[in-house]
């Protein structure tokens, strides 16, 4: 188990980067909120399922990298705030998405995942090659 708040969260994105949500739900409260601001809500560990299977189902590979990482209190309370590029392959090429997400804990589980993106560069990059 990750030792700060911090940690937590590398682990988390480090888990959907290899495409292990189940062990990403793991870590996840049973009344998570999973926010993706321009597409919508989904809740709990299997609205993570959900989400994240239909997505990465569509790609070839992933490779989220934390560009720049904050984060305030602990695992028992605590907040991260992080700027990643959200790199995904598709039909072979890769493609490149600024992101930026909000990071909610208590008692060492995610209570929060909200991200910020450009919708239009999403719909650019689900639809490269098609």
């Amino acid at each position: 188990m990750a030792g700060t708040v911090d940690e937590l969260i590398r682990t988390f994105i480090a888990l959907l980067s290899a495409r292990d949500i189940d062990s990403a739900a793991r870590m996840v409260s049973a009344d998570f909120e999973y926010d993706n601001v321009p597409m919508g809500k989904s809740f709990g560990p299997d609205g993570l399922r959900n989400t994240l299977s239909g997505f990465f189902a569509m790609l070839d590979d992933v490779d989220w990298q934390i560009l720049r990482q904050s984060s305030t209190g602990d695992t028992v309370h605590g907040t991260v705030l992080n700027e990643r590029d959200d790199r995904v392959s598709m039909n072979g090429a890769w493609h490149s998405l600024p992101v930026a997400g909000v990071f909610e804990v208590r008692d060492a589980k995610i209570t929060l995942w909200r991200d910020y993106f450009d919708r239009p560069t999403l719909m650019e990059i689900m639809t490269a090659g098609q």
